[in-house]
């Protein structure tokens, strides 16, 4: 799946979310996850798309930024796949 057709109903499904109450916060998280994964990476819709792992670092941000909805995060971990995946893809990265 391309990570510009991951969607609402699509995310619910992998956060196993059976309820719509959240919906609205589901939409603003992932439109800011992909915002996310567009700015870190410097890459365009195109690129993207065409990258499998860069939807797997897409649901795994969704679900952290789901799961941690409080201004302080505990033990300051980093999520180590979504940054490897979008390490990879960093313009300042490919050759």
């Amino acid at each position: 799946m391309k990570i510009y057709e991951v969607n609402i109903e699509y995310l619910k499904q992998y956060l196993k979310i059976d309820i719509d109450e959240d919906d609205m916060l589901l939409s603003l998280i992932l439109s800011s996850a992909k915002s996310y994964i567009k700015s870190i990476t410097g890459q365009d819709e195109n690129y993207l798309n065409s990258k499998d792992e860069i939807t797997i670092a897409l649901l795994s941000l969704c679900c952290d930024m789901y799961e941690n909805r409080e201004y302080i995060v505990k033990e300051n971990k980093e999520n180590k796949i979504v940054n490897t995946i979008l390490n990879m893809h960093k313009i300042d990265n490919l050759g």
